[in-house]
């Protein structure tokens, strides 16, 4: 989380402390950024050179084309496909020095990097995981595994996925590298939030991420009755919506790449939080009784908007992303319990929740189990951030060093 100015760090302190609508008064007219561009595209170990430099060149065609339209941020983010089919037949030590040749050129251009799922199906072979620790240690790509889709939960993908998150936390320094993994259930390709999103089709192909956890502190601090909050806040969402949208259609006619929609869940960003989003609704902290139709009332304003939509579209409770989130966890005002119940109505799921380094594997399969059955019952894409942190246990604070974690109490 970017560095507060002081003007908004005191509205943000006044907010936490008594409940008051924090930020509302600083940015009235601010629109949403966006997060990212992402671009989904196809490298194999000939070419990937020319197609990380082709993407380059498009994401910066998008960014400036959506700066000049007013809305600031639109950095690059490259999604390739499942890294497995690329390195498939590779020894273990070539297919390393493969992914690690992909993440720097990713890194010299300044675009984020993520490298798709590990497993796809239950079936798969799992020999591709053992190369995610020495990945995921480098701190800039970002992967995942997908537990659950149409045809039920990958019972034997979750297990690997649990192996896999003890794994990454022993061998990455601080545990760090589970900060850039994710298991996902019925989360849909094209996808533009890391670290989540992934493909199988022809490449060519792009997203958009908007952040618009400004809108919702707006809104929520002017409106407390739940049909007028929703029907403003999707008013104003459509509007941005579809002003994005616009200039999509004109990026994906000028250069040939597919457009694939906008993602507009209000994933947090620089000065503007969930918590207090949700605090200026309730007047209350972040976990009190009217949380659920605060969670309800942001997805369905997000599904509602007017525009092809991806990802999933809904609302992000990042644990560790957000300083005032981290604050009330440590506070115990809302507890795994509290997101598992709220993603019932919304989607993202469990997202960087902090755990004992000593935590076992089978603790961890059964949040990832019961995460997975949600979004398989109800059809809605759900992922799982689970951040062991090695040495550390229950009541202690976490020690992890990733740019944009808040460390907070483990519970």
């Amino acid at each position: 989380m970017r560095s507060l100015n002081w003007a908004a760090g005191l509205w943000l302190l006044i907010g936490l402390s008594t409940g008051a609508p924090a930020l509302a008064q600083t940015a009235a007219t601010d629109r949403p950024r966006i997060r990212a561009v992402t671009a989904f595209i196809n490298v194999s170990a000939d070419d990937y050179t020319a197609r990380i430099d082709e993407t380059v060149k498009f994401l910066a065609s998008a960014k400036t084309a959506l700066n000049d339209a007013g809305f600031p941020g639109a950095n690059g983010r490259v999604t390739t496909q499942p890294f497995p089919q690329y390195t498939k037949g590779m020894k273990h030590e070539d297919a390393i020095t493969l992914l690690r040749a992909l993440n720097a050129r990713a890194k010299a251009n300044r675009v984020a990097l993520n490298i798709g799922p590990a497993m796809l199906n239950d079936n798969d072979d799992t020999a591709p995981l053992a190369l995610l620790p020495a990945i995921l240690a480098e701190g800039y790509a970002n992967a995942s595994i997908v537990v659950a889709d149409e045809k039920g939960i990958h019972w034997r993908a979750v297990r690997e996925t649990a192996h896999l998150i003890k794994d990454i936390a022993a061998k990455t320094p601080n545990g760090d590298g589970n900060f850039f993994f994710a298991a996902t259930a019925m989360v849909k390709p094209y996808g533009p939030y890391f670290p989540g999103s992934w493909h199988t089709g022809p490449g060519k192909h792009f997203a958009i991420a908007m952040e618009t956890a400004n809108v919702v502190n707006r809104i929520f601090a002017q409106y407390h009755d739940p049909v007028e909050a929703q029907a403003h806040l999707t008013e104003e969402l459509s509007r941005y919506t579809k002003e994005a949208e616009a200039v999509a259609l004109k990026v994906a006619a000028a250069t040939g790449w597919t457009y694939e929609g906008i993602d507009a869940t209000p994933a947090p960003g620089g000065d503007y939080s969930i918590a207090t989003a949700f605090e200026a609704y309730l007047g209350a902290p972040i976990g009190s009784p009217g949380s659920m139709t605060a969670a309800g009332i942001i997805t369905r304003s997000v599904q509602a908007t007017p525009v092809k939509r991806t990802g999933y579209s809904g609302l992000m409770i990042p644990v560790m992303e957000e300083g005032p989130l981290a604050k009330r966890w440590a506070e115990g005002t809302f507890t795994l319990d509290s997101i598992l119940s709220w993603s019932a109505v919304c989607a993202a799921g469990v997202d960087t929740v902090p755990l004992a380094g000593a935590v076992s594997e089978q603790e961890i399969a059964r949040i990832i189990g019961d995460t997975s059955w949600l979004a398989f019952k109800w059809s809605k894409p759900l992922s799982v951030r689970l951040m062991p942190s090695p040495g550390k246990a229950k009541g202690d604070t976490t020690a992890f060093t990733a740019p944009g974690i808040v460390n907070t109490k483990i519970h």
